[in-house]
């Protein structure tokens, strides 16, 4: 049975990126034959001109195809008209992708980007996340179209849906009901970075189908956890998430979740309801 397989990067924030970490990672990716490169966002600290430039070169390095969305962090920090009237034009411009509607769609896989981050909000703290049900719909009917099969993955900057023992919330407005619209959708995995720390997690709602698989950091930005990133491998019948550790000299196998997968994720009637409690295994370090 064949294999498939992404690696999945996410929070690098060049103006503070962990040179080390970095250069290993990339280092794997093109040692790592995968589907995708699948970077969720921050790929800057403040948006400064000299992040995104950085960011941008070394995205052009990974090996393709490279799928990336922007971040909280992707925005001019100190820049308010850009942060009001065009937020996500140096990220656009630096990396070639676009902010909204972003999509890669090849045999068997097909991700869609969706934004969480925005310029400014109508609250305190600019970092949380909010969601367009408008773009989630889009999104999802993208998704739900794709033939029987597909591995199909949205992917987006902060956990649309708070996780339990993470150090920090993404406290995503509308998050919730994107999550269920996904859900109903036959979304497998809902991708994203903001924590800075690795987790796979089912999403209890109706019926239940899809999983939030989180992304750490590559950057000196650590909350408890080291530098990290994910191998996401899948065939017909599981999911495994893998979460690589960076020991100071090198990445290794670190954390590992596998995935039950239904056969049509569109129709959670299609076979019994998969056991939703993925198994983790804490390999020594």
């Amino acid at each position: 049975m064949t294999v498939r397989r992404i690696l999945h990067l996410s929070d690098i924030h060049f103006g503070c990126e962990d040179k080390a970490a970095v250069e290993a990672a990339t280092a794997y990716c093109h040692a790592t034959p995968s589907d995708l490169v699948l970077v969720s966002g921050d790929i800057t600290q403040k948006g400064y001109g000299r992040e995104f430039e950085a960011a941008g070169a070394w995205l052009k390095s990974l090996p393709e195809p490279v799928f990336v969305i922007v971040g909280n962090h992707d925005v001019p920090y100190w820049d308010p008209i850009a942060r009001v009237f065009h937020p996500w034009r140096a990220f656009e411009e630096a990396t070639g992708h676009p902010a909204h509607d972003h999509e890669h769609d090849a045999p068997g896989l097909m991700v869609r980007g969706v934004v969480t981050a925005r310029g400014w909000q109508m609250r305190a703290n600019w970092s949380k996340g909010v969601i367009d049900l408008d773009q989630t719909r889009r999104a999802a009917e993208a998704l739900k179209a794709a033939p029987a099969g597909t591995l199909r993955v949205i992917a987006c900057h902060h956990p649309l849906i708070e996780m339990i023992g993470t150090p920090m919330t993404g406290d995503v407005k509308r998050g919730d009901a994107a999550a269920q619209i996904f859900t109903e959708a036959g979304v497998d995995l809902i991708v994203s970075g903001h924590v800075h720390v690795p987790f796979a997690l089912p999403i209890k709602l109706g019926k239940g189908c899809s999983y939030a698989v989180g992304c750490g950091t590559v950057s000196h930005r650590e909350r408890g956890a080291p530098p990290s990133f994910n191998r996401i491998e899948w065939d017909d019948d599981r999911i495994v998430v893998t979460a690589l550790g960076w020991n100071g000299t090198a990445f290794e196998d670190w954390q590992t979740w596998e995935l039950g997968r239904r056969k049509d994720t569109r129709d959670p009637d299609f076979d019994p309801p998969i056991d939703m409690t993925p198994a983790e295994k804490i390999p020594g370090r």
